[in-house]
């Protein structure tokens, strides 16, 4: 008799478990929220944004090697974009009541993907012609549409000008946070660490050898900066509607300085430590509240020392040489 000879089960890679065990705690947080301490329930609101935040830049700045000063742009785009997606067909949905929890859910992540594909669409233009710069050049070009932005939305009187958007729907909450922090998480760790993904880490390591060995360098660092300003367009618009007013000076050259010192302290490349970063960095001005007029110098004071004791980052104990 000829055996029949079986393959294995297929195996579930762990990622997929990690993601699915986060998205279950968010569950649990959110169904358990009404006993938790408003004020920690934001602080936990705002950890999940800037974990999405500075995740996303990791995958430019980190994992491809580039250098970009224009995260808070994107931020801006999703989070106008996905505010004025609400604000407008929330009336005519949901007839000028609350609705149901289907509705506010599918309006509400409608907004979010439409403001996440809207900074998509500006990271592909402002990359088309920028990402074949390097380092300084590139971080000049993306600082300038950083501060582009933010001077377009002061003059749009639609989106409110100067004074910004007002009355914006409270639809942010930890679930929605915590849920997308974890799809931000699992998307950028399955993408670095597949085939594909490893173009990605080629071009960061020597960007001329890539492209001898016939890797279209321009294009993963496009890719890399359309899916990080996605993300950073979703972030935006769970900003917006958990902020319910948004200005474009809260868009500003300091919040990308904000995202990138996160990125920077947690280490570059380093996913873990970026989570870490972020957290601790959104922590830190709630310690520091009686003094949070020297946020920006304590900031400025931390970068400093970090660049001289660990180069690396606070939170990377791996380098090229192996542990340190």
């Amino acid at each position: 008799m000829e055996s029949k000879i079986q393959n294995p089960p297929a195996k579930i890679p762990v990622a997929h478990f990690a993601l699915l065990a986060a998205l279950l705690v968010a569950g649990g947080i959110a169904f358990f929220s009404s006993h938790i301490d408003p004020y920690h329930l934001d602080v936990l609101t705002n950890i999940g944004i800037n974990v999405i935040l500075a995740v996303s830049l990791n995958l430019v700045n980190g994992h491809t090697g580039q250098f970009s000063l224009g995260h808070a742009g994107f931020m801006s785009v999703g989070a106008y974009l996905s505010a004025a997606v609400t604000l407008h067909f929330a009336p005519k949905i949901l007839g000028g009541d609350d609705g149901t929890v289907f509705q506010t859910g599918a309006l509400f992540l409608t907004a979010l993907l439409a403001g996440g594909l809207a900074a998509a669409l500006a990271g592909l233009l402002v990359g088309l012609p920028s990402l074949r710069l390097k380092g300084d050049y590139l971080a000049i070009v993306t600082l300038g549409f950083g501060q582009i932005i933010v001077v377009v939305f002061q003059n749009i009187e639609a989106l409110g000008g100067a004074l910004g958007l007002n009355g914006i729907p409270n639809y942010t909450s930890v679930f929605w946070v915590l849920a997308f922090a974890a799809v931000t998480v699992f998307t950028v760790g399955c993408l670095v660490r597949s085939t594909y993904g490893r173009g990605f880490l080629a071009v960061r390591d020597d960007e001329v050898s890539a492209a001898a060995i016939g890797l279209d360098t321009t294009r993963y660092k496009i890719v890399a900066f359309v899916i990080g300003a996605f993300f950073a367009g979703i972030a935006g618009g769970l900003y917006a509607h958990f902020r319910l007013t948004i200005t474009p000076g809260g868009f500003d050259f300091s919040k990308s300085i904000e995202i990138v010192v996160m990125v920077i302290l947690g280490g570059m490349g380093n996913t873990l430590g970026v989570i870490l970063a972020a957290v601790l960095l959104t922590l830190l001005p709630e310690v520091l509240r009686p003094v949070a007029e020297y946020r920006m110098i304590i900031y400025s004071f931390l970068l400093i020392v970090l660049m001289l004791v660990r180069p690396q980052g606070l939170f990377n104990f791996k380098s090229g040489k192996g542990k340190i």
